[in-house]
């Protein structure tokens, strides 16, 4: 059986765990980065760190296996890591050169997000407020857990105030853009190819 439960800070070392081994469109990238913890800088711990009401964990008999993290308010939060989170990563990670190219590994791409934080757009944030990021484990996969933590997220935020969610998820992740379609999110429109994609749902 596996149990969703709210995040507490004994499993900070799980997110980060489980960041890196779905960090590579939902593979692991544990061979691609020589920072480990790279990944769940970004997507996972802040979340859990600064927003710990909107995180939550699924786990079973080997341990936490999954989670699902957010922020109600995405401008409120992005403005509180600037304050809270990223000084201190800005000082032990050098920005890049640049912009992020082809030539760029992993490492320096996650680095340079840690300079310029990518949360939407302005008009995506304005309309769908709230956003969030969800990883499982593979063991914890096919066993209706996405759903229900996507659920019981979206209730949360909810009882919060939240209008409306946004998130993005890589072109190469096939899984799991059809899992969003399939659980009734939109789809935006794109005017140009790009390597992720915006789904969205009002609340």
């Amino acid at each position: 059986m596996a149990e969703i439960r709210a995040y507490a800070p004994r499993d900070l070392n799980a997110l980060y765990d489980i960041a890196l081994k779905t960090g590579d469109s939902g593979q692991d990238a544990t061979e691609l980065l020589k920072d480990p913890k790279l990944v769940g800088h970004i997507y996972a711990a802040p979340y859990a760190v600064l927003c710990r009401e909107c995180s939550f964990v699924v786990e079973d008999e080997i341990g936490v296996g999954g989670y699902i993290v957010g922020a109600p308010d995405t401008n409120a939060f992005a403005a509180r890591c600037e304050a809270e989170w990223w000084p201190t990563l800005r000082v032990r990670y050098r920005e890049p050169d640049g912009v992020p190219g082809p030539d760029w590994d992993l490492d320096s791409r996650y680095a340079w997000l840690i300079h310029h934080p990518q949360f939407g757009s302005r008009k995506v944030i304005d309309a769908y407020p709230s956003h969030l990021h969800i990883n499982l484990l593979p063991r914890m996969q096919g066993r209706d857990l996405g759903r229900r933590l996507i659920t019981h997220w979206i209730q949360t935020v909810r009882e919060m105030g939240s209008t409306g969610l946004h998130f993005g998820v890589s072109m190469a992740n096939h899984r799991a853009l059809n899992f969003y379609r399939q659980f009734g999110f939109t789809e935006l429109a794109q005017a140009n190819p790009v390597p992720v994609r915006v789904f969205v749902m009002a609340l």
